[in-house]
This record gives structure tokens, sequence and C-alpha cells, in this order.
């Protein structure tokens, strides 16, 4: 069923086509926050990459963007999005849809706030050989 149900996501994304204020330091992702690779294509220059992430209750992302944008469906748990204005810029429950744009000026964090794992199917669209994320610096905001 999981794996229909991936397949049913890349195949709809492919044919629509997503710390505290001090010393300005990357934030790297929380601990137990893991990314494990499905399935990779490069088509041209572009680098078309599905990835199941899990985020432990309590744990988050880290600071960051990405070189390209991002699509990913929520399969379990809940995922708390924050912009670089510290807003909340969406919350995700399971069956939920999210698209990250590219680019430095798109600086986020997804944080886990609820008491179950959250895992995500990501599917990340980059230029080839570009990394998954570029880390960025806590922008002032009183989490991580």
């Amino acid at each position: 069923m999981r794996t229909a149900l991936r397949t049913a996501v890349t195949g709809a994304v492919a044919a629509a086509t997503v710390l505290v204020a001090g010393p300005a330091q990357a934030t790297p992702p929380g601990p137990g926050v893991t990314a494990r690779t499905i399935s990779q294509k490069t088509v041209g220059d572009t680098d078309y990459i599905l990835r199941e992430i899990t985020i432990p209750p309590g744990q988050a992302t880290g600071w960051h963007y990405h070189d390209g944008p991002l699509y990913a469906f929520t399969q379990q748990g809940t995922l708390s999005h924050h912009d670089s204005t510290c807003a909340s810029d969406g919350v995700y429950p399971q069956g939920s849809f999210i698209q990250e744009p590219a680019g430095p000026g798109n600086v986020h964090i997804g944080r886990n706030l609820g008491d179950t794992a959250v895992v995500l199917d990501v599917l990340y669209v980059l230029p080839h050989g570009a990394p998954f994320s570029q880390d960025a610096p806590n922008p002032g905001c009183p989490f991580q």
C-alpha cells in the first residue's frame, strides 16, 4: 500500500512538473532525524530524488533552504513549518501535501511538536549534483 501511495505521489508531482538569537550559526537537524533514499533519477541537468524523512517527537530539521523546489506528503504525524520571520507558514497533518520553493530567500524549519514521529515522503527537484539542502543560521527565532 505504501509503495502504491509513493508511486502515486511521485507520479502526481512529476506530472504537475516540492535558536535563540545569537551568533549566526547553521542549525543542524535534531537528534534522530533520519532520511532514506527511495529512488533517484537524473533527467538532463535535473536530479529527481524521492526520500523518506523521519522526524522524532520534539525534534526539527534545522534551519535550511533548497536549491530546487521540494514536494512532500505527510505519511504520519503533523509537521509544523516556520519561515524566516519566525511565523508559522503551515501545519501539515497526516495526508497533507507540502511545497517548498527554492533559494536562499526561502529559509525555513520543519518541527515536530507532537508526540508521534513525523514521516514525510519528499521529492527533491534539484540542479544535478546539488545537496538536498543548504544549512542556514537561525534568523533570530526563539526556537530551533
